[in-house]
């Protein structure tokens, strides 16, 4: 069982940043790669970001490559989502994942763990 747990949303003006956080806990968190997704009002969850327990790979959608950076701390277990030049479009409530193993992955049947949310709002 691993729980995960975001922080770190706001309400932001264009062009902004911030820095979300997941805190990952439980006894097999370290055999399992980390993901975020958003989703904004009316559309689905989309994949933003990957990246393996140890950080040492790492995979973006195109949509925030550039722009946002994923990384971890393991030995906190934290990930980190950095959002920079932030546009009202990424308005969202961004979502950490947990997926078991090293693979990393986009769609969201892969991923067996969620957080519960933290929104971003940027304004314009």
């Amino acid at each position: 069982q691993v729980s995960l747990g975001e922080s770190g949303g706001g309400v932001v003006q264009a062009g902004s940043s911030l820095r979300l956080s997941c805190a990952a806990s439980g006894r097999t968190v370290s055999s399992h790669s980390m993901g975020w997704f958003r989703q904004a009002p009316g559309k689905e969850r989309d994949f933003v970001a990957a990246i393996r327990w140890s950080g040492g790979y790492t995979y973006y959608a195109d949509s925030v490559k550039g722009r946002f950076t994923i990384s971890i701390d393991n030995t906190k277990n934290l990930v980190y989502l950095q959002l920079n030049s932030l546009r009202p479009e990424d308005t969202a409530v961004y979502y950490c994942a947990a997926s078991p193993g090293l693979q990393l992955w986009s769609q969201e049947r892969k991923y067996a763990y969620w957080g519960q949310g933290t929104q971003v709002t940027v304004s314009s």
